[in-house]
């Protein structure tokens, strides 16, 4: 069986006039760092580019002048396609990551969750935060709502609580979403609730 493929697929990169190739008779100048350098014709911007080893650029064809930058070209598609990498990574659609916890969890295996918990957030994804009751262990909430709440301080200086902690049957659920505070340290942010997690930590040898 012939397969015939469309000639209407086409390349989703930008193509870009440079040098002879720009049509325009006038051109707003920038140079490589993006600042503005004048308005010349083009023949003007042509040999500003030459005397300096560079391309001319035209990078906004609609603008009137157009806008051309004065740049190496290879350098001008290597920064084009860093920036449209890092717009993708930052439009990243968000995932909501389980984090499983116990009422009765030991201080040790609580900070193993919350770095794990950093992880996910820092990859700008929200984290629902499972206390699971088994059994009679119902019978005293307090401890599951304290994990749960050392967890949450725990993780503050890079969430903020898009649901507080609540009852779902017999699980305790709280649901966080990424936020960034600034440069605060860890320390500056924890409260006092996760301060016992912290302390058994360096008892046992486990950095913090």
């Amino acid at each position: 069986m012939i397969r015939r493929f469309s000639k209407k697929r086409q390349d989703n990169r930008r193509f870009y006039r440079i040098n002879e190739r720009i049509f325009a008779n006038t051109l707003r100048i920038l140079d490589a760092e993006g600042k503005q350098v004048g308005i010349f014709s083009r023949f003007e911007a042509l040999k500003k580019a030459r005397e300096n080893g560079l391309d001319l650029v035209e990078v906004v064809p609609m603008a009137n002048p157009p806008i051309a930058k004065i740049i190496d070209f290879k350098k001008f598609l290597y920064q084009e396609a860093k920036k449209k990498k890092e717009e993708k990574k930052r439009s990243k659609i968000s995932e909501t990551k389980e984090i499983r916890l116990g009422p009765f969890m030991n201080d040790h295996d609580l900070q193993v969750m919350v770095r794990r918990g950093t992880v996910f957030l820092t990859n700008n994804d929200k984290i629902r935060l499972i206390v699971k009751f088994v059994g009679r262990q119902i019978a005293h909430p307090e401890f599951g709502q304290g994990i749960i709440q050392k967890a949450i301080d725990g993780l503050s200086g890079l969430s903020k609580i898009e649901r507080p902690p609540h009852f779902e049957g017999k699980q305790l659920i709280a649901i966080l979403s990424p936020e960034r505070k600034g440069a605060q340290s860890p320390k500056a942010t924890s409260s006092p609730a996760s301060e016992p997690a912290s302390d058994a930590a360096k008892r046992t040898g486990v950095e913090t």
